[in-house]
C-alpha cells in the first residue's frame, strides 16, 4: 500500500473566516500578547478578541493545543490548558479567565523536587531477563514434567469409567497445585509485603516480578464475581471483610496492603494494583476501603489511598496518592471531587453467607467433577483419535519429512479451527437467547443463585474478542451485534459503526441510535450490583452520536441526540439530557459537537458517493477478514505440526519435549505475528494522516489492527517486550520498563531510554472522529512516566522527565515541559506539590 504524505493537519483559517463576525482590537496587556500568540499559531495577521475560537476562526482542538504550548513558554503570560479554552472561548474570555485564576508568585522555602530516573547497567538489565527467561523455562519444565506423568496414569486407565476417574483425580490434583503453588510461592519468595519501593531490573524486583506472574497465572482470577475469588486474596493476604463482591480482573499483586470492609463492591475493568511503577522504581503502598464502600467502572486507585465506610467512587474516576475519601462521600472524576450523585441505585437482597459458600461449593464441584475430567479426558482421547499420536505408540516412523505429518496437521487444524469459528458463532447467537429467559429487566435479583449464573454465562459467551476482532471495523459487525441481541433501529451502515473492543454485561438490552458511530473501548454498563443484589437494565446511546474511545456508558446516561462522547469521558447521570454538543472529561463539561476541519469529507457521507464507497470499503473488508481467519489459522497449523511431530518423539524425551514446545510456541508467536504485521505494512513505517474513512489508506490501516497481539502482554515487565516492541517498528530506546502499555500505531511512536510504562497505560496515535480519520507521531521523551491507566493521545510531546499521573488523558497535540507534572482527564500541569507516598520512607 502506497502510503501518502499528511495534509497540513493544523490548517490556518482565510482572513474571511477571521473577520467574519467583525473585528475588536485587542486591549494592551494579556490580551494583546494571546491575541499576537494566537494570530501566529494560525497563520494569520490578526484575531479578534471577540471571536469564537471554533465557531467564528475555524480553529480545532490541535491548533488550540499547539496555542496553549505556545502560551505556556511565555513566561509574562499565565499557563492555559484545553480546560480553559473550551471554557472561555475568545481571547477576551480567555484573558479574563486566566488573570482570575493565575496563583500570586509564592516562593517557597523547599523547592519542590525533580526527580529523575537514575539509569540502571546494561548488565543488570540484561541479568534480570536472562534470569527472567530461566525462571520461565524451569516452570516449563515443571508444567511437562506434571503433564507427562499426567498422561501416563490416565492412558493406563481400562476403560471410559477408569479413565474418567483418573482424569477426575489427575486433573482435580493438578488444579489444587496450579491454584497454591502461586500462593506458596509469594509467601516464600516476598512474604508480608509492605510499603517501600525498591528499583526495577534489579533482584528485589525479580522476586517481585515472579509473584507477579504467577498471581496472573492462577486459574482463580477465572473465579472473579465468585466468592471464591475473595478466598484467594485472603490466601494472598488481603484483609477482607464479609460479603465483598470484586468484578475486577485486574489483580492487586501487592494483597497485603489491600483492606476491604465488609459490604464492599468493585466493579470490572478497575485497578487497585497496590503498586505503581514511577521514574524506574517499583513503589508499593496501600489501598484501604471502609465497610460498604462502591468502586465504579474503569476506576484506579493509587497507592496510598483510602475511603471511608459508605463512601462511593463513580465510573471513570480516579483516587490520586494521598487522596482519602471521608465516609459517607461520593465522589468522582480524575482526580476525583466532591459530587452529589448517588452511583449505588440498587437495593439490597437476601443473600446469606449460606448462600455464598453454596455458590462456591458447587462450583467447585462443577469444576472438579465436569469441566476437569472432560478437559483431561478429552484432551487424552483427542489424541488416541489422532492417526499421527496413535503411530508413536509403535515403531516411531514419522518427522518432519512425513507426509502424513502434514496431511493429519492439516486436518486436525481445520477441523478444530473452523469448526470453533462454525459451531462458536451457532451458540452464540442461540444459548445465551435462552439463558436470557430466566433474566428480566429492572428485576432485582440476589446474588450467588440461579439468576446471577445465567447473567455471568451470558457475559462471558457474548463477549468473546475473538469474533469481534473479526467482524469490528467493518460492515458485518452490526449483524453479528444484532445477532447477539443488540437494538440497533435503523441502521446507517458505514463500514465502521463500531470498533473491535465493545463490550456489555447483557447484548439484549443495549440499544444504539440511527447514525451512531462507536471508536474500540466501549463498555456498556447495563447491570448494577451492590454486596447482595443486582439488575440488569436497558443503556441506550442516541441517534447520531460519536463515541471516542476507553468509554465506560452506563444505563440512565443523560445524552440524547446528535453528541460528541470523547474519549475517556465520563458520561453524565444527571442533569439535563445533552443533546447537539460534545463533552469531554471527568467529569465532564461542554465542547463544540465538531469543527470545520471534521466536516471536510461530509460529501463523501451521503448519497451515490457513499454507496460506491461504502460497496468498495465492504469489499475490502471481506477480504481482510480473510486475511484474518487464513494468519489465525496458519499459526495454529504450524503449532498443530510441531505438537505432532513432538508426540512422535514422547516416548524418548517426554515432559523435556512439553517444555521445549512450550518454550518455542511463545516464541514462534511472537516471531510470527511481528512478521505479519511489518508484512502488512511492507516493513515500512507509517506516516501521518489526514483522510476519509472511505479513503484506500484507512482500510489498510484498519487491517493492522486485525493482527493479534494480546501475545504482548505475557512479556510485561520484561526487556523482551522492549525488544518485540522494535521489532514491531517501535523507536525505542534503551531499558525502557514496560508493565503493560499499549501502543495501537508503533511505527509513529517513540519512546526515550529509562522511560517507566505502566499496567493500562495507553498511546493512541489516531483518532477518527464522525468519518474522519487523524493520525500523527506521539513522543515520549527519555526518563518519562505514564500512570497506570493513562492514555496518550496523537501528535503528543512529552518532554525529558516528565510524568503523566494516573488515569489521565493526554489530548492531542499537548506538548509536556520536562520535568513537568500533569494530570487529570484532561492532562493539565499539576501546580500542586506531589504528595510523596509512604513508600518514598521506606528503603527497598
Amino acid at each position: 500500500m502506497e502510503e501518502k504524505s499528511l495534509e497540513v493537519l493544523t490548517p490556518g483559517p482565510n482572513e474571511s473566516a477571521i473577520d467574519k463576525c467583525g473585528y475588536t482590537d485587542p486591549e494592551p496587556g494579556i490580551e494583546r500578547d494571546l491575541a499576537e500568540v494566537l494570530a501566529d499559531v494560525m497563520c494569520v495577521d490578526r484575531v479578534s478578541v471577540d471571536s469564537h475560537f471554533f465557531d467564528d476562526l475555524g480553529a480545532n482542538s490541535l491548533v488550540m493545543a499547539h496555542f496553549c504550548a505556545r502560551v505556556r513558554k511565555r513566561t509574562d503570560l499565565p499557563s492555559a490548558s484545553m480546560k480553559d479554552i473550551y471554557r472561555n472561548p475568545t481571547i477576551r474570555s480567555l484573558a479574563t479567565g486566566l488573570a482570575n485564576t493565575a496563583p500570586a508568585p509564592v516562593e517557597s522555602p523547599v523547592p519542590a523536587p525533580t526527580e529523575v530516573v537514575t539509569p540502571v547497567g546494561t548488565v543488570r538489565y540484561a541479568l534480570c531477563g536472562t534470569l527472567q527467561f530461566l525462571l520461565f523455562l524451569g516452570y516449563s519444565f515443571l508444567a511437562g514434567l506434571v503433564a507427562d506423568l499426567g498422561y501416563a496414569w490416565v492412558s493406563a486407565g481400562s476403560d471410559m469409567i477408569d479413565i474418567y476417574l483418573r482424569s477426575f483425580i489427575f486433573g482435580g490434583a493438578g488444579f489444587v497445585g496450579l491454584c497454591t503453588f502461586p500462593i506458596a510461592a509469594k509467601w516464600l519468595l516476598v512474604g508480608r509485603q509492605k510499603s517501600r519501593e525498591f528499583p526495577v531490573w534489579g533482584l528485589t524486583y525479580l522476586r517481585f516480578w515472579t509473584v507477579k506472574v504467577l498471581i496472573h497465572a492462577n486459574p482463580m482470577i477465572f473465579f472473579v464475581g465468585n466468592p471464591l475469588y475473595v478466598l484467594y486474596l485472603r490466601a494472598l493476604g488481603a484483609r477482607i471483610g464479609k460479603g465483598v463482591t470484586i468484578l475486577s480482573r485486574n489483580v492487586p499483586v501487592c494483597p497485603d496492603l489491600l483492606t476491604i470492609g465488609a459490604g464492599t463492591v468493585i466493579r470490572k475493568d478497575s485497578f487497585f494494583l497496590c503498586y505503581r511503577a514511577h521514574a524506574g522504581r517499583i513503589q508499593t503502598g496501600r489501598v484501604t476501603l471502609g465497610r460498604d464502600v462502591f468502586i465504579g467502572e474503569k476506576t484506579v486507585l493509587d497507592i496510598d489511598t483510602s475511603m471511608g465506610d459508605g463512601a462511593q467512587l463513580g465510573h471513570t474516576s480516579t483516587l490520586y496518592s494521598g487522596q482519602a475519601v471521608p465516609g459517607g462521600q461520593r465522589w468522582h472524576g480524575s482526580p476525583a471531587q466532591l459530587t452529589q450523585h448517588d452511583y449505588l441505585r440498587i437495593g439490597p437482597a437476601r443473600c446469606s453467607t449460606l448462600r455464598r459458600a453454596g455458590f462456591g461449593l458447587v462450583t467447585v464441584l462443577q469444576l472438579l467433577f465436569l469441566y476437569v475430567p472432560l478437559t483431561v479426558g478429552g484432551a487424552y482421547m483427542l489424541v488416541t483419535l489422532v492417526p499421527a499420536l496413535n503411530n508413536r505408540l509403535g515403531p516411531g516412523t514419522m518427522g518432519f519429512t512425513s507426509t502424513d505429518l502434514y496431511i493429519d496437521a492439516l486436518l486436525l487444524s481445520l477441523v478444530l479451527f473452523f469448526g470453533f469459528v462454525v459451531v462458536g458463532l451457532a451458540v452464540l447467537f442461540t444459548v445465551p437467547r435462552l439463558l436470557n429467559l430466566v433474566v428480566k429487566p429492572d428485576k432485582v435479583y440476589p446474588l450467588y443463585g440461579f439468576h446471577y449464573s445465567a447473567h455471568r454465562a451470558i457475559g462471558r459467551m457474548t463477549n468473546i474478542k475473538f469474533f469481534k476482532w473479526l467482524f469490528g471495523d467493518s460492515s458485518y459487525i452490526v449483524h453479528y451485534l444484532r445477532g447477539l441481541g443488540y437494538d440497533l433501529s435503523r441502521v446507517e451502515q458505514t463500514g465502521s459503526n463500531f470498533g473491535t473492543e465493545v463490550q456489555h454485561e447483557t447484548p439484549y438490552l443495549c440499544s444504539v441510535g440511527t447514525g451512531t458511530m462507536v471508536a474500540d473501548g466501549l463498555s456498556i454498563v447495563n447491570a448494577e450490583f451492590s454486596s447482595t443484589s443486582f439488575r440488569v437494565s436497558r443503556a441506550s446511546i442516541g441517534p447520531n452520536n460519536f463515541l471516542g474511545n476507553n468509554i465506560a456508558y452506563p444505563s440512565g446516561a443523560r445524552t440524547g441526540e446528535n453528541c460528541l462522547l470523547a474519549t475517556k469521558v465520563m458520561v453524565p447521570l444527571d442533569g439535563e439530557v445533552r443533546e447537539g454538543v460534545g463533552l469531554l472529561g471527568s467529569p465532564c463539561f461542554e465542547i463544540p459537537r465538531s469543527v470545520e476541519r471534521d466536516s471536510r469529507f461530509d460529501h463523501l457521507r451521503t448519497g451515490d458517493e457513499l454507496r460506491r464507497s461504502l460497496a468498495a470499503k465492504n469489499r475490502y473488508n471481506i477480504r481482510s477478514m480473510v486475511f484474518f481467519l487464513l494468519v489465525r489459522w496458519l499459526h495454529f497449523f504450524v503449532l498443530t505440526i510441531l505438537g505432532l511431530a513432538n508426540a512422535e518423539l514422547y516416548d524418548s524425551y517426554g515432559h523435556v519435549l512439553i517444555a521445549v514446545f512450550l518454550v518455542f510456541s511463545l516464541g514462534f508467536t511472537a516471531v510470527y505475528f511481528v512478521l505479519v504485521e511489518r508484512g502488512i505494512a511492507a516493513f515500512r513505517t507509517l506516516r501521518p494522516q489526514l483522510c476519509s474513512i472511505y479513503d484506500p489508506y484507512f482500510w489498510w490501516h484498519e487491517r493492522l489492527w486485525k493482527v493479534p497481539d494480546t501475545y504482548l502482554n505475557v512479556f510485561n515487565g520484561t526487556p523482551f517486550k522492549n525488544v518485540i516492541w522494535r521489532m514491531l517498528g517501535v523507536r525505542i530506546g534503551s531499558r525502557v520498563f514496560d508493565d503493560g502499555c499499549y501502543l495501537t500505531e508503533r511505527t509513529l511512536t517513540t519512546i526515550g531510554s529509562d522511560c517507566t510504562l505502566n499496567a493500562g497505560s495507553k498511546i493512541q496515535c489516531h483518532s477518527q472522529e464522525d468519518g474522519t480519520f487523524k493520525s500523527d507521531r506521539s513522543t515520549i521523551a527519555p526518563g518519562c512516566t505514564l500512570g497506570v491507566g493513562a492514555h496518550v493521545h496523537y501528535g503528543v510531546t512529552m518532554g525529558d522527565g516528565a510524568v503523566l499521573a494516573p488515569d489521565s488523558f493526554l489530548m492531542k497535540g499537548e506538548e509536556v515541559p520536562q520535568h513537568a507534572r500533569w494530570g487529570g482527564n484532561p492532562a493539565t500541569e499539576m501546580r500542586d506539590a506531589p504528595h510523596r507516598p509512604e513508600a518514598l520512607t521506606r528503603k527497598g
